[in-house]
């Protein structure tokens, strides 16, 4: 311990570098899933996708990514475990950072979406359960956690299934499929504004210092959702049809008007996402300067200085830019055929239901949540027009991201143990 305190910049600097990969593991997979769905359905290049996302992932993880994170993320270890041993939670949360971050890297390389607070998640049980004692971790937490993975995935694509319906009900088998678009879609912006606010409010703005309640934040998200419809159905008036493309595919002009809520959509997403999983890279990183700059004094919660933050936000960015066309691609086109109707009721079926499980307090990942959209979207046009070959990999990646993330953790943990002394 003395050894970590007299040398406490190099620490910093080790972990800075290791939370800049885990962040980068996080813009390069779950960054790309969040914007897979508007990419895939062509209502933005992947080189837009970018763009928006380095705007709005960056505001969000850099205005809303939080003062304040639990010292160990998802209350599944107690902090007061490392009481005697602070230096080994210091070792746990470098070797949990090293180990997601590296697993992201692997499962973006190959295209696979997988969940990045699974990873960490799995990561951080795995330190502890060998590094401190198997009695340290709340197993029930865990446990809760490997059931999200059935749940937010069947909510989210139930919730897409019936949306996709609506709009073939509403838009897509009427007579004037273009005039109709024209006067249900700003009911859909409605939704799509009240939603994303919603998220926002309840997931993000809350980490700097402004106390709404989940009864208040879903009132302020109807000025939200007004807002977003007037904006949207004054861009959608200027919009002509085109009865030449409409010749080799009849809803051709109908898909654009969807294509510009989806933009919405992403710009939203990535504001809403970039606030809340930014954690997941710099809460470990924010527990190790605690313990460093308090002498090695260990508290449920840690500060969460700006330059944190800024590695975060700086690490999803490059993440994304470098490597993030691989998951969009997957998520976008690989599952099954999205168009802009197809992907705005994927999207927006994610979106509700992070916000139920946030009200709620439900584990949740986003990326199982919008995995389970494009499959609810798929299934509305019948099981066969579903990749089965991609969802059963995809499956297979989520079943092995707690053990790989857990695994390398604790062969991390004993390598920074022996590096450093115990």
């Amino acid at each position: 311990m003395e050894w970590m305190l007299e040398h406490s910049m190099l620490m910093l600097i080790i972990a800075g570098a290791v939370g800049f990969l885990m962040a980068w593991g996080v813009g390069a997979n779950d960054v790309a899933n969040a914007m897979g769905t508007s990419v895939g359905a062509g209502a933005l290049t992947v080189g837009q996708a970018v763009m928006i996302a380095i705007v709005f992932e960056f505001a969000g993880a850099y205005l809303a990514g939080g003062e304040v994170t639990a010292t160990v993320r998802k209350g599944i270890v107690d902090a007061s475990v490392f009481s005697e041993t602070p230096h080994y939670l210091v070792y746990g949360m470098l070797s949990a950072l090293l180990a997601a971050g590296i697993w992201l890297v692997v499962a973006s390389w190959f295209g696979w979406p997988v969940s990045t607070t699974h990873s960490i998640v799995g990561a951080i049980v795995g330190f502890a359960a060998v590094g401190v004692g198997m009695d340290s971790v709340h197993w029930d937490k865990v446990g809760s956690i490997v059931a999200s993975w059935v749940t937010s995935p069947l909510l989210a694509g139930f919730i897409s299934f019936f949306l996709i319906k609506s709009v073939q009900r509403l838009v897509l088998n009427q007579d004037d499929p273009f005039q109709r678009a024209k006067k249900v879609v700003p009911f859909y912006m409605f939704m799509v504004g009240y939603v994303m606010t919603a998220v926002t409010l309840v997931k993000g703005l809350k980490h700097i210092g402004l106390d709404i309640s989940f009864a208040a934040s879903l009132g302020w998200a109807l000025i939200g959702g007004l807002i977003v419809a007037v904006i949207g159905a004054s861009i959608l008036s200027r919009i002509q049809p085109d009865p030449e493309a409409d010749k080799d595919f009849r809803f051709h002009s109908v898909e654009r008007i969807f294509a510009v809520l989806m933009i919405f959509t992403a710009c939203a997403m990535a504001f809403a996402h970039g606030s809340n999983d930014v954690a997941n890279a710099v809460g470990p990183l924010a527990a190790i300067n605690s313990v460093i700059a308090s002498g090695g004094q260990i508290g449920e919660e840690a500060a969460m200085p700006s330059w944190i933050l800024l590695v975060g936000a700086m690490g999803i960015v490059f993440g994304l830019a470098i490597l993030g066309a691989r998951v969009m691609a997957t998520v976008g086109t690989k599952i099954t055929a999205l168009t802009p109707s197809r992907g705005f009721a994927a999207e927006l079926g994610a979106a509700t239901t992070v916000v139920l499980a946030s009200g709620t307090g439900l584990p949740i990942s986003t990326t199982h949540t919008l995995v389970g959209a494009v499959l609810g979207v798929g299934m509305a046009r019948g099981i066969g027009s579903l990749n089965l070959r991609t969802v059963g990999t995809i499956f297979t990646s989520w079943v092995v991201t707690l053990p790989a993330g857990a695994l390398l953790s604790i062969l991390f943990f004993f390598f920074f143990k022996g590096l450093f002394g115990a």
